[in-house]
């Protein structure tokens, strides 16, 4: 009996408890993080979503884009275009599927429940789950090459530190203190609520985007003018079998694909927005100027180095070092290099806590709503890493990155299906009440499962696997199609599931699909948003009842809102 009580006690100790009064129930499908965000937490104005996307730019990965496309025989021309075509085409995705949210202030999680049933949900929440685990320790790994290098700027003896590992650990020290460093750091900012981000990305922004911009100048005004890279004109290999438009194409795809991650979670930050043109403005701003501008400025100072030193450095890390001669050079070339690195290392900070961190709190949230919510579950993301050992990942399987680095594949047709359904088939209409329960709710269909969204899902992946593996695997010659189709992979996956799914849904039609509630029940709405929408605020509906649909019913001296909701 002691026992019990005690197991009574912990378990009472850890639920989490939410203000009723607010509808913050705590059960299997609802907490206060899942729930329609009320007016009271939408604190992100158009800088908060410009700031979002910079975070996403002002890197590393993006600072390097243009060598991809270099490398895989394309001018310099022919890559930006390839940069502005695959920045407008994530834009534009990334606002349509953010829509949800901006209407209805849900987010990904309780988003896929209308469209693939209560239970079957999961498949999708499971996968961005993997996702964040992994991609979380890989950017922690990243981040702590930039802290080696600010440790070196600082104290130059750090570059020359024994490796204390054996031969069968690949890494050394040198990398292990660096990561060790950037996770410990990063811990804190875990704390933070997505409603308080403005601060760190103004800091993120103001840091970092002037720091490239200082970089970029001081190379070009260093070499007196570009190097030959600038100039850099199409190499495609004599014998290829690919011409310079299906490299363009794939180049597309991959820029796309790149960040389907973060297009398909979009409404877990959209919901934040105090208005839907602030999400568009600071987005559409963002994402296509930053994101263009930061390859831009990669690309100058990578061809203005190159005449200072007589090589390429793509990399900023190992650029950075060769700028202070491994922390042999002036002090003044140290502190430069300083103030870049650790630049770059707050962006890639907090780009990892925002698109990876707390991503993942919110997934794991949806998973385990009694126990986890947004904070607790980016802790358990972040507590990950360490698990998942992104040493062994880097440096060994560089396959399993590459198959991460595709997984776009898979979450393409996932977000043709939720296009399809929000905007063909329910017409931008979600009950929000039927969202948080399984009893007399139109989103159970055949217990807790949508059948119709898994063919379609399969059937969007199906004809681009097979160009994934064989790309991953290097074959010298794969099959034509193949490898077309995967060069296709993200648009194929989309219409594809689309179609499939909107076709399914004619054949085998699911009743009220338009439907919403007439009230709002969760006090989600302002009275404009209320009038737009199409509700009637749960404060104005005195002298009717208003059942578990959310429907009126006569008049009555009260309203009642059943399971839980009053």
């Amino acid at each position: 009996m002691a026992l019990k009580r005690r197991i009574r006690g912990f378990n009472a100790g850890v639920r989490l408890k939410g203000n009723e009064e607010l509808h913050e129930q705590t059960d299997a499908w609802s907490n206060r993080d899942l729930i329609p965000l009320p007016p009271s937490r939408r604190t992100w104005g158009w800088f908060n979503f410009f700031g979002f996307w910079a975070i996403g730019s002002l890197n590393v990965a993006n600072w390097q884009t243009p060598s991809t496309y270099l490398t895989m025989g394309l001018s310099v021309r022919q890559a930006m275009a390839v940069i502005i075509i695959g920045r407008f085409l994530i834009a534009g995705f990334s606002t349509l599927i953010a829509w949800c949210g901006l209407k209805w202030h849900i987010g990904f999680t309780v988003q896929n429940r209308y469209s693939w049933g209560m239970r079957a949900s999961y498949i999708p929440l499971l996968q961005r789950v993997m996702l964040n685990f992994i991609w979380n320790a890989v950017q922690c790994w990243n981040g702590g090459l930039l802290c080696t290098v600010c440790i070196t700027a600082i104290w130059p003896s750090f570059a020359r530190i024994p490796n204390t590992f054996g031969p069968n650990m690949p890494t050394t020290t040198y990398e292990f203190v660096g990561f060790v460093v950037f996770w410990f750091l990063s811990t804190p900012f875990l704390w933070l609520r997505p409603e308080k981000f403005r601060v760190p990305f103004l800091i993120v922004c103001t840091w970092c985007g002037l720091g490239m911009f200082v970089w970029m100048i001081w190379a070009v005004a260093t070499a007196h003018g570009l190097g030959p890279l600038w100039n850099e004109g199409t190499k495609i290999p004599a014998g290829s079998q690919w011409s310079s438009s299906w490299i363009m194409m794939a180049g597309i795809n991959q820029s796309v694909g790149s960040l389907a991650a973060g297009i398909t979670n979009g409404s877990d930050f959209s919901r934040y927005a105090t208005r839907r043109r602030s999400y568009v403005i600071g987005t559409v701003l963002s994402c296509i100027v930053t994101g263009v501008l930061v390859s831009l400025i990669g690309l100058i100072t990578a061809a203005a180095c190159q005449k200072i030193y007589g090589e390429i450095y793509w990399n900023p890390p190992d650029l950075l070092m060769v700028m202070m001669d491994s922390g042999n050079g002036s002090s003044k070339a140290r502190a430069g290099v300083f103030f870049l690195s650790a630049g770059f290392a707050f962006t890639a900070m907090f780009e990892n806590i925002c698109g990876n961190a707390v991503a993942g709190g919110i997934d794991l949230a949806g998973l385990f709503p009694r126990y986890i919510d947004i904070r607790r579950g980016a802790i358990i993301t972040f507590l990950a890493a360490w698990i998942v050992q992104p040493w062994q990942l880097i440096n060994r399987a560089t396959t399993f990155i590459a198959v991460l680095s595709s997984f776009s594949v898979f979450l393409a047709p996932i977000i043709g299906i939720m296009a399809c359904d929000y905007y063909l088939l329910r017409k931008r209409r979600v009950r929000l009440s039927h969202l948080y329960r399984t009893k007399d709710t139109s989103y159970w269909f055949w217990k807790g499962v949508n059948w119709r969204a898994i063919p379609a899902w399969i059937c969007g992946f199906a004809p681009t696997i097979g160009g994934l593996v064989v790309t991953v695997r290097m074959d010298p010659n794969p099959p034509r199609a193949l490898v077309q189709l995967y060069y296709m992979a993200f648009l194929i996956g989309f219409f594809i599931s689309a179609t499939i799914f909107y076709g399914l849904n004619l054949a085998f039609p699911v009743p009220d699909m338009d439907q919403y509630d007439e009230i709002d029940v969760y006090g989600t709405f302002t009275p404009q948003e209320a009038r737009r929408v199409g509700v009637m605020p749960l404060d104005e509906t005195d002298g009717m009842a208003v059942d578990e649909t959310g429907f009126r019913h006569g008049s009555v001296d009260h309203v009642t809102v059943e399971d839980g909701k009053k």
